[in-house]
């Protein structure tokens, strides 16, 4: 065995999800063109990489170091660390509370995989009936007394769909109505007190609040979970009333479902499987219920009867390499460049305009991180009960240059629920405007309620139509020998915009961007920067776009 068969699996989009394969179909649209991997054009490249790289490096190392006139102002948000003597910058709440929780969830993982492979085997009890003990269980344990706000909000949704079940589009409707109300209704009443609702409900008032007090955290991820029961059901129930299903009559037709997601998505089960207790069962599944990724009710229910060929132990043991190695980089990352406690204290006085792009650039990548490695836990968590479902990131943040197609890379499961439940009912393409409007709304609403987040929705939507209609023009020169350069100027604009886009609404904010701007663009040694930027930029496209050119040379089309 070669050590590129080896390493393969850690390095390649295949490695991660088992439902990127190589694709036999050869159109248009599939047409490679000659590597270019050796030429005299890419070492240039290679240099320039390493020495670019390394800068990045140094700039944000100068802008975290103590000799910095500024380490006094955010000293105070670092903690005691355990690589090299360094501190580490734990300042952001969210990665903090899972960091801080890891070896409890870890714990937890060896535990409910543990109990249930046993009880599987010593019982008749089926997956789905064990799901759903173990996830009121999990569900009670984390939330405490609120869980009966969380299946309270279930239970309304389950009888909207059941009582207008022979009405679809009015109870598609008041599904969304209500499913987005939940969000509004959570954010101002989380905390209301049982007691204002009924005098002899008061005492719940003093009951246990649970591990993780703040339900309404998660609970966003919960209704999608809800709404994908739902409105998997109306479809399937529309579908018996007019005698609409797919055949299960052949084995061929069984093995095909199987190994296809989008026939999973629209499986016929059995009405009965459309179940009160599998919905809980599902909506509380205790590997996925606290963030994810998203998988369909209807691709659960399917993948609990059947187990798909990537659960081996061959695929779970890379992914767990995998997991280690994005876990142990965000450790490096966090000990010696403390960017989020920088940007929290704003504390980027008399820095360069290298420093905080820098410092901008290195929290979005750990923005990333810390997104992608509790979704890998949780994954490998499911995996490993025998649950396969999509991977959230298959790119890294920093290989992306397509407005359109960054969407589809980050947060992968929930692009994929969007697409289905959303971009399709709406139109699709035949209107990308106005779906895509409708898509970024929702996604700005479900993060949060704040207007800050709904103009950044919008503002994606409004950056989004230079791509399309530049990709309308110019797809016609695909084969002229200025085609691949004009594309990375128009790229290279594109990151600019996305990353100012992402520093306003997730990093810098206001006061920060402003800044930024100000001393790229107002200052000499900033316009300088703005020019040798765009340049190691150019390269970086140049080094994206070959990439895909490769995945396409083995047949993976991936869009993104």
């Amino acid at each position: 065995m070669s050590l590129i068969s080896i390493l393969s699996p850690l390095i390649t989009s295949e490695g991660l999800d088992s439902r990127i394969k190589p694709s036999p179909k050869k159109d248009a649209s599939t047409t490679t063109k000659p590597s270019l991997w050796k030429t005299t054009e890419f070492k240039f490249y290679y240099i320039a990489f390493l020495v670019v790289v390394p800068l990045m490096f140094y700039a944000g190392l100068q802008a975290s170091s103590p000799e910095n006139p500024n380490y006094a102002r955010y000293e105070r948000l670092l903690s005691q660390g355990w690589l090299f003597g360094r501190k580490v910058d734990n300042s952001d709440s969210q990665y903090r509370f899972f960091r801080d929780n890891f070896a409890l969830l870890s714990v937890l993982m060896l535990v409910h995989t543990s109990i249930k492979r046993i009880v599987l085997y010593s019982t008749n009890i089926t997956k789905l009936r064990f799901d759903l003990i173990f996830g009121l269980i999990f569900l009670v344990a984390a939330h405490g007394v609120n869980s009966i706000r969380i299946l309270a909000h279930m239970l309304i949704l389950y009888a909207i769909a059941h009582v207008l079940k022979n009405f679809r589009r009015i109870a598609t409707i008041s599904i969304w109505i209500y499913g987005i109300s939940t969000l509004f209704i959570n954010d101002n009443f989380r905390a209301y007190p049982f007691g204002n609702i009924c005098s002899f409900l008061s005492p719940l008032d003093h009951w246990y609040r649970g591990i993780i007090p703040r339900w309404d955290v998660f609970f966003n991820f919960t209704l999608l979970r809800v709404l994908s029961y739902n409105l998997d059901f109306l479809e399937r129930w529309e579908n018996l009333q007019k005698k609409k299903s797919p055949s299960y009559e052949s084995k061929e037709a069984k093995s095909a479902i199987l190994l296809n997601e989008r026939g999973r998505l629209t499986a016929a089960h059995p009405i009965q499987d459309y179940s009160l207790m599998n919905y809980i069962a599902y909506v509380t599944y205790t590997p996925l219920f606290i963030a994810g990724p998203i998988i369909t009710f209807n691709d659960y229910v399917y993948q609990s009867k059947h187990t798909l060929p990537s659960i081996n132990f061959k695929f779970i043991f890379y992914y767990a390499v995998r997991f280690v190695i994005a876990l142990l980089s965000m450790e490096f990352i966090l000990h010696f460049l403390h960017v989020v406690a920088i940007s929290k204290t704003k504390a980027w006085e008399n820095d360069t305009p290298f420093q905080i792009s820098m410092i901008g650039l290195f929290n979005l990548n750990i923005i990333w991180l810390k997104l992608l490695i509790p979704w890998r836990l949780f994954r490998l968590w499911a995996l490993l009960d025998g649950i396969d479902t999509p991977e959230n990131m298959i790119r890294c943040v920093d290989n992306n240059y397509s407005s359109l197609a960054f969407w589809r890379a980050w947060h992968r499961s929930y692009n994929k629920w969007v697409v289905r439940y959303i971009y399709i009912p709406l139109g699709g393409s035949k209107n990308r405007v106005l779906t895509s409007l409708a898509v970024f709304s929702f996604v700005a609403i479900w993060h949060d309620i704040e207007l800050k987040l709904l103009l950044w929705g919008w503002l994606i939507v409004l950056f989004l139509l230079p791509e399309i209609f530049a990709t309308q023009i110019f797809s016609h020169y695909t084969d002229a020998v200025w085609y691949r350069h004009v594309c990375a100027v128009g790229a290279v604009f594109n990151i600019w915009v996305m990353m100012i886009a992402n520093l306003f609404g997730f990093c810098l904010g206001s006061d920060g961007t402003k800044k930024l701007l100000s001393d790229m663009f107002c200052t000499v040694s900033g316009f300088k920067f703005v020019i040798l930027a765009s340049v190691s930029l150019f390269i970086a496209v140049q080094i994206m776009f070959e990439i895909r050119e490769e995945e396409k040379r083995h047949g993976i089309y991936l869009k993104c």
